[in-house]
C-alpha cells in the first residue's frame, strides 16, 4: 500500500513527463512481486515438507511406532513411502499455490 501511496504522491508534484517516475515505479513494484513470489515459494516448500513429515509420523504412530533402535529401517521406509503424503499433498498444494494466471496479469 506504501507504495501505491508514494506513487500518488509523487506525479503530482512532476512537471513534464511522468513515464520515467512510473518506469521507476513499477521496476520497483515488480522487484516486490518478485521478492514476495520467491518467500511464498520458500514457505510453500517448508510447509510441504512438514505436512508430509507429519503424514509419516501419524503412519508410524498408527502401525505400532516402528522404532530405528529395532532395526527396521525397511519398514520405517516403507511406511514414508505408504503413508499418503503424496495424496493429501496433491490434493492440499492447489489451495497454498499462488495462481498462474496472477502471474500473467502482473506483467
Amino acid at each position: 500500500m506504501d507504495e501505491i501511496n508514494r506513487i500518488n504522491q509523487v506525479l503530482p508534484t512532476i512537471k513534464g513527463d511522468k513515464t520515467p517516475a512510473i518506469q521507476q515505479w513499477m521496476g520497483s513494484a515488480f522487484h516486490r512481486v518478485h521478492l514476495y513470489k520467491t518467500e511464498h515459494r520458500r514457505l510453500l516448500k517448508e510447509a510441504t515438507t512438514l505436512l508430509e513429515l507429519a503424514l509419516w509420523k501419524a503412519n508410524l504412530a498408527d502401525n505400532g511406532g516402528v522404532e530405528v533402535e529395532t532395526g527396521e529401517q525397511r519398514e520405517r521406509q516403507e511406511l514414508r513411502v505408504t503413508s499418503g503424503a503424496s495424496i493429501v499433498i496433491n490434493s492440499v498444494l492447489p489451495f497454498l499455490q499462488l495462481m498462474e494466471y496472477q502471474d500473467a496479469e502482473i506483467r
